[in-house]
């Protein structure tokens, strides 16, 4: 008797202990957990009415668009956000087409919130932005007021920042 109770004891402890690892090895997991944002600036839009405030992209814009999705081509990409411009979101479209993903839009004045973080976590996300709100998007997402306004005339900047737990890391790429 005393040995059956010796027994249950210790199953009950070994079973209480895996339980500790497992739920150890699920926090590791998710701090681990490693997601990735491409930002870019929309491609080039069409100035030709300076009354307008929210143009399309020109004929140049069209073709980087499509330039982006090629280099997206082979890049994994779950999300794509964009905000409610005609220009941001012809930029996403191609990409968007190409990768079957929705486009979600996000508020350029309430960047990188617990509930924009919780949503893309772990996940391979396009955000496509403006000269101004996309350098305040990665310094949002890093935590450091350390890039300024893309220049007018750049629309070929990508930012890829990869968040791993506490680390982050930026890399920025010219692509035409």
């Amino acid at each position: 008797m005393r040995n059956l109770f010796v027994i249950i004891l210790f199953s009950i402890f070994t079973i209480g202990c895996n339980n500790s690892v497992e739920k150890n090895n699920d926090q590791a997991a998710v701090q681990d957990t490693t997601t990735t944002y491409y930002l870019i600036r929309h491609a080039e839009k069409d100035r030709s009415d300076p009354e307008e405030r929210n143009p399309k992209l020109n004929e140049e814009g069209i073709e980087r668009a499509q330039r982006w999705a090629q280099y997206f081509e082979n890049i994994a990409i779950d999300q794509i956000f964009s905000t409610d411009y005609s220009r941001t979101m012809q930029t996403a479209a191609y990409t968007a087409t190409q990768k079957q993903v929705d486009i979600q839009l996000y508020d350029p004045s309430n960047l990188y919130d617990v509930e924009f973080k919780t949503l893309t976590e772990g996940h391979n996300v396009l955000i496509v932005g403006h000269s101004n709100t996309t350098p305040q998007f990665v310094n949002a997402i890093i935590g450091e007021d350390k890039y300024v306004d893309i220049p007018d005339d750049e629309n070929g900047m990508l930012f890829m920042v990869t968040v791993t737990g506490d680390s982050k890391n930026v890399q920025i790429f010219t692509v035409d």
